[in-house]
């Protein structure tokens, strides 16, 4: 017995196999049959209806089979515009990064719906979160989001005291996708970002590693003063006042440097990381976009509620730290006002 397969037609005909349909919006179309050139010529054009301006029109240069059938999706999404309901409020990506919240309006609806409380298999945890963790589901941790929330206000009051202060803030996510949220948060806090790999030895070796980069002076209104501009080889690289690590696992060479110098840091612990590691940690899944998103921005709100409370003080003569001490070389320069410089 022979088998032989059947020749279906394809349900899409490639558009070299196809005929080449006619232009919709022709004035007739081609007849086949005894028609001469002269008859096709006298002929009276076919009435068209009319054409609404709403509707996808079909360009008469791409009128093969695919333009046609794309032209036919397109005008049922515009007739079916208004069928169905509208869910809203819904999740927008990237609404948190140029609108984050403010702290006090982080709620636990928040934390649940980017995910927060999701943390990793029991086999991987780390017992240092045993007080972190809420239970178990299904064999992965579940962390607490009431925990959550109380280390994560706690976490930006400090952010806002050192923006007070004139503290330096540095905002690092190493992972991809943290890049646009920590320089967004570094902007408002008015600190600095890092999304690439961290330079071992950044801080014990900075001498080294920065000894060529100037340090700049800023007078209490964050103006940069031209005229005075510190050579590498006058004064030390400067060090953080502040490290927010959103991704501690990849950087704890840097958390390691920090603790070398006792520089506090924030960092998101899983429940698979050492919260010994930071000084400040915040209980959450660090493996969710939407979380780090949640969580860096209102770090980063923090920040700029400090920074507007510093610049209100400044304005009125107050200035709550303390000036910049200057060598007597740098008192020799003229053109320095040394009472001005903080």
């Amino acid at each position: 017995m022979i088998n032989r397969q059947l020749a279906r037609p394809p349900k899409f005909p490639p558009p070299g196999l196809a005929p080449r349909p006619k232009n919709p919006l022709a004035t007739s179309p081609i007849q086949t049959g005894n028609d001469t050139v002269a008859s096709l010529q006298n002929r009276t054009p076919v009435s068209t209806p009319p054409v609404n301006n709403k509707l996808h029109v079909i360009n008469p240069k791409y009128s093969d089979y695919y333009s046609r059938k794309h032209a036919i999706l397109k005008n049922q999404a515009i007739r079916s515009k208004k069928i169905g309901a509208t869910v809203d409020p819904h999740y927008r990506p990237g609404k948190l990064i140029a609108n984050p919240l403010h702290p006090s309006e982080v709620t636990l609806e928040n934390l649940l719906a980017s995910q927060s409380h999701l943390g990793h298999a029991t086999s991987l945890w780390n017992p240092r979160n045993s007080r972190y963790i809420f239970g178990i589901r299904q064999g992965i941790h579940i962390i607490s989001l009431d925990v959550t929330a109380a280390h994560l206000r706690r976490a930006c009051r400090v952010v806002s005291a050192v923006a007070e202060r004139a503290g330096l803030i540095l905002f690092v996510g190493t992972r991809k996708g943290q890049r646009g949220m920590m320089v967004n948060a570094a902007k408002l806090a008015g600190g600095y970002h890092l999304f690439e790999r961290w330079t071992p030895g950044t801080l014990t070796n900075g001498t080294q590693i920065l000894g060529n980069c100037p340090t700049k002076c800023v007078d209490e209104f964050d103006v940069e003063i031209p005229e005075h501009i510190f050579p590498p080889e006058e004064r030390p690289p400067l060090k953080p006042d502040l490290v927010v690590c959103m991704n501690p696992m990849e950087n704890w060479t840097m958390l390691h440097e920090c603790g070398l110098y006792n520089i506090p840091s924030i960092g998101i612990i899983d429940t698979n990381a050492d919260p010994s590691w930071i000084t400040y940690p915040i209980p959450a899944n660090d493996d969710s976009l939407r979380c780090v998103e949640l969580i860096s921005g209102a770090l980063g709100r923090a920040g700029q509620e400090g920074q507007e409370i510093r610049m209100k003080r400044a304005q009125q003569g107050i200035i709550n730290y303390a000036p910049l001490k200057l060598s007597s070389k740098d008192k020799r320069k003229e053109g320095v006002n040394i009472s001005s410089l903080a």
